[in-house]
């Protein structure tokens, strides 16, 4: 009995695509992989479409991780009620706004240390920031390099703690920080070897407020 003939893949334009569509896909990928893992033909592929029809949407990889940021910004960062008459509250009340939103999503962080991609949403708590230094002394140049200061800070922290928690849950074999303090030679290094059967737990600790206020009141200090 002969067999139908084979039906043949045809040819044409892709099927039409929406950007929030391209915005979803992206998200799930860097979300489950990483953003290093985020390409244009990946990101096609996984749509079902062509590199070239994306490139209607979105100039490149960088103008989509822009729009990543925004539309997590949109939607996580809410502005807090009228904003503290105290400079210094201030400032920490943007700076911890920012910090708890990043800390739930650590991909957007390593999209920001490019350090020229910032989403528009973020704006405003960036002008507390630096308002709030500029109120409590510093010239407009120096409450920005104030900010960069806490926004390194507060990334730096963020990516520490979730490239630690990443690795703990993909590899249980001893650190090699681990096995370096547990060799540690008394008489050279008396403190570290004092502290080196607590020095996990103690660097684990959640200190990021303390150092947050440590870093603004040097700022204004030096200032």
């Amino acid at each position: 009995m002969p067999q139908p003939p084979a039906l043949r893949k045809t040819t044409g334009r892709p099927a039409r695509i929406s950007r929030e569509e391209i915005i979803r896909t992206a998200r799930r990928i860097v979300t489950e992989e990483g953003v290093a893992r985020l390409t244009m033909r990946r990101l096609a592929t996984e749509i079902g479409s062509t590199p070239m029809a994306l490139y209607h949407h979105v100039r490149d990889k960088e103008e989509l991780l822009l729009l990543l940021l925004d539309d997590y910004a949109a939607g996580s960062l809410h502005r807090p009620g009228p904003a503290p008459a105290d400079p210094l509250d201030r400032v920490l009340t943007a700076a911890r706004a920012i910090h708890d939103v990043l800390a739930a999503c650590p991909w957007i962080v390593e999209v920001l240390t490019a350090d020229d991609l910032m989403s528009t949403s973020a704006l405003w708590f960036v002008e507390q920031i630096v308002a709030g230094l500029t109120d409590a002394g510093l010239t407009l140049d120096q409450a920005v390099h104030g900010y960069r200061s806490i926004w390194y800070y507060t990334a730096g922290e963020i990516l520490v703690r979730a490239t630690a928690a990443r690795r703990r849950t993909t590899d249980d074999r001893p650190t090699y920080r681990e096995q370096v303090f547990a060799e540690l030679d008394p008489t050279e290094l008396p403190h570290l070897s004092r502290v080196a059967d607590r020095w996990a737990a103690l660097t684990s600790e959640n200190t990021y407020e303390q150092g947050l206020r440590a870093l603004v009141d040097g700022l204004l200090t030096a200032g």
